[in-house]
């Protein structure tokens, strides 16, 4: 194993979760992530799962989801948002929470 490398280890109790809805906090030590569900044609979502990480960390989410999504855009084609809606509506920045 290179030094890049770690051994996940996942608990067979470990559902993954859906989310199609996100709500983003941060403060000067930390960015929270809502994840949710938000439910077709009812004006109601519901929470999957709450994640936290460090600015730092959250800076290094960035660049790794840049670039995945450019792989990703590279094998399948580009990614288009539906006309109707803009992706930043399904993004919601709290700041300064506590």
């Amino acid at each position: 194993m290179s030094a890049q490398e770690i051994s996940v280890n996942i608990p067979p109790t470990l559902d993954p979760v859906y989310s199609n809805m996100i709500q983003i906090a941060y403060k000067d030590d930390e960015f929270t992530f809502l994840f949710l569900h938000q439910l077709p044609q009812v004006n109601q979502a519901r929470a999957k799962a709450i994640v936290s990480i460090t600015p730092n960390h959250a800076k290094n989410l960035l660049a790794v989801l840049s670039k995945t999504v450019a792989d990703f855009e590279s094998k399948y084609g580009t990614i288009n948002s539906p006309p109707d809606k803009q992706t930043v509506e399904n993004v919601t920045t709290l700041r300064g929470y506590s």
